[in-house]
Parts: C-alpha cells; sequence; structure tokens
C-alpha cells in the first residue's frame, strides 16, 4: 500500500536550471574564469553544491565559491524557477488522496525551501529535507530514510519521485520504490538499472499510468 511519496526538486518538481548555471557563471566571473555554456554546468548539478563548486571552479577555494553562489544565487533564484506543467495539480491530487509527502534534495535546505513557499506548494510537503539534515547526501539513503521516519511511514509503503542516476542509488540503497521523470528532456542518460515501466515523461502520465493512487479523490 502507498501512503507517501517523496521528491527530488531540480529538475523533478521544478525546473532552476537557469537559475544554478547563471550563479554558477556569476561565480566563475568572480574567479576571472570564463563562463560555461548550459549544458556543461546541468551535467553537474543534482549532487550537492559542494560537488557542483569542485566540477565548476577547479583550482579555487571552494569555501569562498559556496559563500559567492549562496549571495548570487538567493537573490536570484526565483525569477529563474518554476514548477514543471501539472506539478501543481499532481501534488494536490496526491494531497486529497490522503498521501503524505516530503521531498529530499541535495540542494542546500533553505534554497529548497524559500523556493517552494514561492511556488506555492508548500502546503503540500510535510517535510523537507537537504544534505544538512543527515550525515551523508544522495546517493547515501540518509535523507530518504529520515523523511519517512518524520512522516511514520515504512520503506515499503514510500515511493521517491527523481530524475537521474542519484535518485536511482539513494532509493535503493533506502529499499524504496522509485519513479523517474523525464519531462521529455534528454539531457541526463539514466546508466542505473531501473524498470521501464518506472520511467515517466511528465507529471500528467504518471497520473494516467497510476490512476489507482486517485482513486479517494473526489474528481475521480
Amino acid at each position: 500500500m502507498l501512503r507517501g511519496m517523496l521528491f527530488d526538486f531540480d529538475g523533478t518538481l521544478a525546473d532552476s536550471f537557469e537559475a544554478i548555471a547563471e550563479s554558477v557563471n556569476f561565480v566563475r566571473s568572480e574567479n576571472h574564469l570564463p563562463k560555461l555554456r548550459f549544458e556543461e554546468i546541468k551535467a553537474h548539478v543534482g549532487h550537492g553544491l559542494e560537488h557542483l563548486m569542485e566540477k565548476m571552479l577547479p583550482g579555487c577555494d571552494i569555501g569562498d565559491a559556496k559563500k559567492a553562489y549562496h549571495a548570487h544565487h538567493k537573490v536570484h533564484m526565483k525569477s529563474h524557477t518554476r514548477l514543471y506543467p501539472h506539478a501543481r495539480e499532481f501534488l494536490n491530487k496526491l494531497h486529497l488522496s490522503g498521501i503524505s509527502m516530503g521531498v529530499c534534495s541535495n540542494k542546500p535546505v533553505g534554497f529548497t525551501t524559500e523556493l517552494i513557499e514561492h511556488l506555492g506548494i508548500s502546503a503540500f510537503f510535510k517535510v523537507i529535507l537537504g544534505p544538512e539534515d543527515v550525515p551523508n547526501p544522495k546517493p547515501a539513503p540518509d535523507m530518504l530514510i529520515e523523511a519517512a521516519k518524520r512522516l511514520q511511514i515504512n520503506h515499503n509503503e514510500v515511493v521517491y519521485v527523481g530524475d537521474m542516476d542519484v535518485d536511482i542509488k539513494a532509493s535503493g540503497a533506502a529499499g524504496m520504490d522509485v519513479w523517474i521523470i523525464r519531462h521529455d528532456d534528454t539531457s541526463f542518460q539514466i546508466s542505473e538499472k531501473i524498470a521501464i515501466e518506472n520511467i515517466y515523461g511528465s507529471f500528467l502520465e504518471i497520473e494516467e499510468r497510476k490512476s489507482w493512487l486517485f482513486v479517494g479523490h473526489k474528481g475521480k
């Protein structure tokens, strides 16, 4: 029985890649490095800010780079982050069906929380976790295990929804099922083993293929 659903943020609930790329290139310019193409930056998103800074600012002081990124991103992230199509409707139907929800993202939790509030979806989530909340970020299972604990739901009653390999690894290590949502984006290649029926093109496709989720929904 499915009682809970956990979500990644960047690339899953929201398209925030433009905001991330803008902040990365700002920090690079501060360090007298040339701008990188959007695709080059996007390829390294998903493993946490420290990983991103290490890959995008080789030879630079990572602590200073993270501080500069934080300062820039806090100001500019809202204007370049948007929900993916049908995300709000999907979350609302899950909420009305009694599914407990949370967010587990390697993004700094303060940014995730602020963006979720800005996007008007905070009421749907009982827990929002980031790398600051657990000993190890994804692909370690710590965040997902902690979220299930806070929701008071067994791991086998939770699905994790993500968009890349790091999410498949984390959910597998946590003993949870995983659904990968692509949003018709082929820039991320999935190399981890996953059943084809657990890969979706959009939230609308999940809703259509998993209609049993919404049996208790008044509109169904």
